[in-house]
């Protein structure tokens, strides 16, 4: 029998990529809302509570109101806005973080689909706290280049329309104020006792993503190489699916030694990558943002949730 199927808030750029995904899928039936009833409560409750799955594709206030229209208990949401992810009543859905991580999303009602910039920052630091590499208190710096398709709908129209400016054809740094709204879950979800200094940067080229961490090694707790730290790496992430620690000093293998961000566009894929020296580690997460940076992640944590192949539909 067919799963139902329903995505609040359709229209934007990750509801749109979890209908792409799922529109070829014979287990999956879409639950399809008019598109002049998009914002009636009334309607969007009943799709809400005749679903199997839900995903919420809205802003953090829209999708707590979704929250609060769901009356069947049978009913298991993904929430891909940031309202919900730092709440100990839902799951954090980045099933390679540990068997822990994924268990919880199997079992999961409520799973809170992570951020993009927050998976990079994540999938390299949560090992390392985990491993006692790094203390809960190392000042930790996050440096990240990202596809305009990140900004959502207004940004794409802005970039792609006739009124693009001369400053969009360069990368633009921005949340300057340190206030980006994934610190608390880079923070959270790493243990940390402090939210990194981070640096997020947009530039003109559709999607893709490449996160970076540096690490100096005098100031660890003790002196770690870059080999010992791609060891804990791979241990971590051995025989996952979709994320692979690649060769130790690959950028012997990159195209010319530049690590561009647009690789892995339209896969569900992750790719982890140590450079530097003795004295001076970079860790550099690589993946799409709207892949395993959104829809391709939220897609992985339904599958598992479903108890099917978690690679169903995403290879």
């Amino acid at each position: 029998m067919k799963k139902k199927v329903f995505i609040d808030g359709k229209a934007g750029t990750t509801g749109l990529k979890i209908f792409e995904r799922l529109g070829s899928r014979d287990d999956i039936e879409i639950l399809l809302i008019d598109e002049d009833k998009r914002k009636d409560n009334a309607e969007r409750s009943k799709l809400i509570n005749s679903s199997d799955i839900v995903f919420l594709c809205l802003p953090d206030a829209a999708a707590k109101e979704a929250v609060s229209l769901c009356t069947n208990p049978e009913v298991k949401i993904i929430d891909a806005s940031t309202a919900h992810r730092i709440n100990p009543d839902w799951d954090y859905g980045f099933p390679e973080l540990s068997e822990k991580h994924r268990e919880n999303i199997r079992n999961s009602k409520r799973v809170a689909n992570p951020g993009c910039y927050a998976s990079g920052f994540i999938s390299l630091v949560y090992p390392l706290v985990r491993a006692g590499v790094l203390p809960e208190d190392y000042p930790l710096t996050c440096h990240a280049v990202s596809g305009y398709s990140g900004g959502g709908n207004k940004m794409i129209a802005a970039i792609e329309g006739n009124d693009k400016t001369d400053e969009m054809f360069s990368p633009r740094q921005y949340a300057l104020g340190q206030r980006h709204k994934h610190l608390p879950e880079m923070q959270a979800v790493c243990g940390l006792k402090y939210p990194p200094m981070f640096n997020p940067i947009v530039d003109d080229y559709f999607s893709g993503m490449v996160v970076s961490v540096p690490l100096i090694s005098r100031c660890l707790a003790k002196k770690y190489t870059p080999t010992d730290i791609h060891e804990i790496l791979s241990e971590h992430y051995a025989g996952q699916h979709f994320v692979k620690v690649m060769e130790l000093g690959g950028e012997k293998t990159l195209p010319d030694g530049f690590l561009a961000a647009n690789t892995l566009a339209d896969t569900n894929n992750m790719q982890l990558f140590v450079f530097g020296n003795d004295e001076q580690i970079l860790l550099c997460s690589r993946f799409d943002n709207l892949g395993k940076g959104a829809s391709g992640a939220a897609v992985q944590c339904m599958n598992i949730m479903l108890g099917i192949d978690e690679a169903t539909g995403l290879d």
